[in-house]
């Protein structure tokens, strides 16, 4: 995975702000203004993933504001929006004459081709943020929908939202070896969670491709499966009930993946209870109770299901582990 790396940590403290100033006016795709800051305390760190098209990004700095100016923008316009998670400290975006503040578990939008001054602060840490950068053409909404997004604060911990942030999160935090064919692939897919997320919020579910409703749903029924492992009910017609949509469509759904449900949603508990056997600190539980905690209700069916998939029984599995 294509990857790069800004710490102004690795800079003399004398020279931190002036260069970021530099480098954030001069960057040849979305150049910016920094002001704001206090000189003598500032500090960034930023890690960018690239998957296509897709920039996918994590931020830690100091108080600070961000500016795109007219000027700006007619040196350099990509056409691209920028997704925002917040995760620590405060934000306010001054875009369209428009003037939203955000807080930690917020989502918002940045159209990078009309201007905006964006303050962010913490009192007494960095600003920490993660997010998308994608081009407009890549988001199959109406043009004149997805511009009224800017300045809504969307819900960053929960729905689609919540997986989106999530993967972005995972990517982030420790991306792992992917080949460039797989990097195109978690690229379509962070761009199909975005569109849905839009859509969601606009309410224009309809004006999504098909294609890009089938995988954005396929992501969140997987979502919704590995919140609720534990509830022995959770069978494909209980799933396809939750998301409002046929047991039929549900299996067409997963057979397009190269998945039955029942046979992924097993291999889901499997997965969760052979994490959970390999943990030290849960040693004293009782194997049936791990069983219990990923679905399985019968011990006898649990350890047979185990030893066939693992080749060993759940007891071996954790006394091999210590």
């Amino acid at each position: 995975m294509t990857a790069t790396e800004f710490d102004t940590g690795t800079i003399d403290a004398a020279e931190r702000y002036e260069l970021c100033r530099e480098l954030l006016s001069t960057v040849p795709v979305t150049p910016m203004e920094l002001t704001g800051c206090d000189p003598d305390g500032f500090g960034m760190v930023q890690r960018d993933l690239h998957l296509g098209e897709v920039r996918v990004w994590n931020m830690a700095l100091h108080p600070a504001v961000l500016k795109r100016t007219e000027e700006l923008i007619d040196r350099s316009d990509p056409g691209t929006y920028n997704l925002c998670f917040l995760q620590r400290g405060r934000m306010v975006n001054i875009q369209n004459a428009q003037e939203s503040a955000y807080g930690p578990g917020d989502l918002h939008v940045i159209n990078t081709s009309r201007p905006f001054e964006l303050t962010a602060w913490n009192e007494g840490a960095p600003v920490v943020c993660t997010g998308v950068e994608l081009p407009h053409h890549l988001l199959p909404l109406p043009r004149a929908h997805t511009h009224r997004l800017t300045g809504r604060r969307m819900a960053g911990r929960e729905g689609i939202g919540g997986l989106l942030t999530g993967m972005l999160t995972s990517l982030t935090g420790a991306p792992g070896p992917y080949s460039s064919t797989d990097e195109m692939r978690l690229g379509t897919v962070v761009a199909d969670l975005a569109a849905a997320l839009f859509a969601q919020t606009l309410e224009a579910e309809d004006a999504l491709e098909p294609r890009s409703r089938r995988r954005s749903l396929v992501l969140e029924i997987r979502g919704f499966v590995q919140r609720n492992l534990h509830d022995p009910e959770l069978t494909p017609g209980a799933i396809a009930a939750a998301h409002h949509i046929s047991v039929g469509y549900l299996h067409r759904l997963f057979q397009e993946e190269g998945h039955t449900v029942a046979a992924w949603v097993r291999e889901q508990r499997l997965e969760r209870a052979r994490g959970l056997l390999a943990d030290p600190a849960l040693a004293p539980v009782p194997i049936h109770r791990v069983a219990a905690r990923c679905g399985f209700t019968q011990p006898e069916v649990f350890s047979r299901t185990f030893r066939r998939t693992f080749g060993m029984s759940p007891r071996d599995y954790r006394h091999g582990r210590k």
